[in-house]
């Protein structure tokens, strides 16, 4: 594995992290016993840099990554998040207040297992309060020893640079992929004018570059969430799974998988970027961790910008309800 440093914090993380939220949460049925597997054949593939949420689950994803997670403390950078509250009625509700991140931090802390965390991000940023509130309650977490380092998720470049002003702020956290190119513009620029580590989730467009996805989504798990998200539906998910099938010819003349390539390309736009892919796999996990060892010269830059390019109806990322909580 080779590693990366986490912003200005010195902290050397392996350059695929590992995105633990599929494990119990979202992409259809849990495999505990093959989780497992998989996090512990993460550590011996030198995967220190274990990403998880309170709300997968809720509260399960936690609880199964502590089971590994515990007994090996001191291999593993662990980052959870905070603010998503799943209601009754099957809806979520979002608190980022000081006093709601204090209660959130200390069930996460006993879930793990552990004494601190290590990256503890607001999973979006709280709209109801002052961002200074909202950060100010974050650093208060801080000082007590409870995380060592802040991250914010789904953040404008504007309200990163807001929010280094109240307190160093270690990464941020946000959709990045060959279909998701949004954080080109100001905010991969705003974290590394600011020092802070970029950390991009979904970077395999949420499975569509890893070539394993049925041409029919009516195959996909009915609690598979992807069945809310644009992309997997009628014409966008006619166009995607196109753009996949020929994104994957280029990664069999490279010699490579399409889930590989497709890491390797987010890996190459900057050393400051530690991409998340989530597998609950052994196989993927081995795939994915070989990415790091795939470099990419001009002509593959060209082919893979050309197969984009000429599949431009990808759809949106999220709904339209969900991008309003998505931070501009």
């Amino acid at each position: 594995m080779k590693y990366r440093e986490l912003g200005n914090t010195g902290e050397k993380l392996s350059a695929i992290g590992l995105g633990c939220m599929g494990m119990t949460h979202a992409y259809g049925d849990r495999d505990d016993a093959e989780s497992i597997k998989v996090l512990e054949l993460a550590l011996d593939l030198g995967i220190n840099f274990w990403d998880t949420a309170d709300i997968y689950g809720p509260h399960t994803n936690e609880e199964l990554i502590s089971k590994v997670l515990a007994p090996n403390r001191d291999k593993i950078f662990i980052a959870t998040k905070f603010g998503f509250l799943a209601q009754k009625d099957g809806e979520r509700s979002f608190d980022a207040s000081p006093a709601y991140a204090k209660k959130a931090v200390e069930a996460s802390l006993k879930r793990l297992k552990v004494d601190v965390i290590d990256l503890y991000y607001a999973h979006r940023i709280d709209p109801t309060i002052p961002l200074e509130e909202m950060i100010g309650g974050m650093a208060d977490l801080v000082k007590e020893g409870k995380v060592r380092y802040l991250g914010l998720s789904e953040a404008s470049a504007e309200t990163l640079e807001h929010a280094c002003k109240i307190h160093p702020i270690a990464a941020l956290q946000s959709e990045y992929s060959l279909l998701t190119r949004d954080a080109e513009s100001q905010i991969i620029p705003a974290c590394r004018k600011l020092g802070i580590g970029f950390v991009p989730f979904s970077p395999l467009s949420r499975g569509l570059f890893s070539a394993t996805l049925p041409t029919d989504t009516n195959e996909f798990k009915a609690d598979d969430f992807r069945h809310s998200i644009p992309r997997f539906s009628g014409e966008y998910y006619e166009n995607n799974t196109k753009l996949a099938a020929d994104f994957a010819s280029i990664a069999h003349d490279k010699g490579c998988t399409p889930a590989q390539l497709a890491l390797a390309w987010v890996l190459a736009q900057g050393d400051d970027i530690i991409p998340i892919p989530g597998t609950k796999k052994t196989k993927y996990l081995k795939e994915n961790a070989a990415s790091v060892d795939i470099t990419l010269g001009d002509t593959d830059f060209k082919a893979i910008e050309t197969v984009v390019k000429k599949y431009p109806n990808t759809g949106p990322r999220y709904t339209e309800a969900a991008m309003s909580m998505v931070n501009k």
